[in-house]
């Protein structure tokens, strides 16, 4: 049986139903496949992932949001024992659709800003409001974003980036590097609501209005890390005053909610920002150069340029030579000048 009969039977048994349209939507990095739904002009969004740990964590956690009244799709249904289940449909628009929209996606007007604002209000709510109460037994694959996520990232970088480039690296001053560099980042509050994956496509524009989705990994952990997930995005051109400019927006926003002091607060922000960019560069590493996959490929120049920009500021705060040394050096790798010269 292939996934749209399963997701076919799974609606008839749970809504009834027998003239279904059902569409597969494009495909993404993971290995859930959404279907649209059309049952007599109405849709929901019908979704299999043989990954039951990820379906008992977005189930869970959509409920739970949906209970504080954070803008998730409503669940409809669930089989877990089919790893299907149904949810609103919020239609195609993402943030990432509504930007490359715009005539020119690197001029962030008044509107965009706007819509950052929002999405940021949004993600403070995420972050502070969205924990409490939230069961830690659902974060899959860890409760909180500790050393070993922060260990796992990193060498996802290394290995699925700095290796398939063939970028040269010492690696026992790697380990040592890494070691620090979760020793720091530890050194902050992480009692937070970590969404994880907190990027352009994963925030549907619904009426003008941010929604979202895919935060199935989500845990505990610091705030810093989702702000960096939405402002160094490497699909998204945006210069650096606009990037300040909507970090400066967000950390008086949630230090005036969490009383957390601003300057250390910024202090961690370089860190976070780093990690994040490493391990998507690992994703695109993974997808695009191990899977053949051109559309991660492409994201991988623009992430490295991103990742060293963050360590100008990052070393400020944390030595970490050779990591430091080792991002520096990434564009003198043959495939790297060959994919650089593919962007242009």
């Amino acid at each position: 049986m292939n996934e749209i009969d399963i997701i076919s039977q799974g609606y008839k048994e749970l809504f009834g139903g027998s003239d279904l349209k059902i569409t597969a939507l494009p495909r993404s990095g993971s290995d859930r496949r959404y279907f649209r739904i059309n049952d007599k002009g109405k849709t929901i969004i019908g979704a299999y992932n043989p990954n039951l740990e990820e379906n008992e964590a977005f189930v869970g956690f959509t409920n739970h949001f949906v209970a504080k009244g954070l803008p998730v799709p409503e669940i409809y249904g669930y089989l877990p024992g089919k790893f299907i289940y149904y949810l609103k449909d919020l239609g195609d628009s993402n943030l990432y659709t509504w930007l490359h929209n715009k005539p020119d996606i690197s001029d962030f007007s008044k509107e965009t800003k706007d819509l950052y604002r929002k999405i940021i209000d949004k993600l403070i709510l995420f972050q502070t409001e969205g924990i409490k109460g939230l069961d830690l037994d659902l974060c899959y694959p860890h409760r909180s974003f500790d050393r070993q996520s922060m260990m796992w990232d990193m060498n996802y970088f290394k290995y699925m980036l700095l290796k398939l480039l063939a970028v040269p690296f010492n690696e026992r001053n790697m380990e040592h590097d890494f070691v620090s560099l979760s020793d720091y980042l530890l050194e902050t509050g992480q009692d937070y609501f970590l969404y994880r994956d907190f990027q352009t496509a994963n925030i549907m524009i619904v009426d003008k209005e941010p929604w979202f989705i895919d935060y199935q990994g989500g845990r505990k952990g610091a705030p810093q890390y989702d702000v960096a997930s939405l402002l160094y995005d490497a699909k998204i051109p945006m210069n650096q005053e606009n990037r300040d400019e909507i970090l400066d927006y967000f950390i008086d926003e949630f230090c005036s909610v969490s009383h957390e002091d601003k300057d250390k607060f910024r202090g961690y922000y370089a860190g976070f920002s780093m990690i994040r960019v490493m391990q998507a560069l690992g994703a695109f590493g993974f997808r695009g150069l191990y899977e053949q996959k051109p559309t991660f490929t492409e994201s991988i120049v623009p992430g490295v340029h991103l990742l060293s920009q963050i360590i100008n500021q990052a070393e400020k705060h944390v030595a970490l030579p050779e990591l430091y040394r080792t991002v520096r050096s990434i564009p003198e790798s043959l495939l790297f000048r060959k994919l650089a010269e593919r962007t242009i």
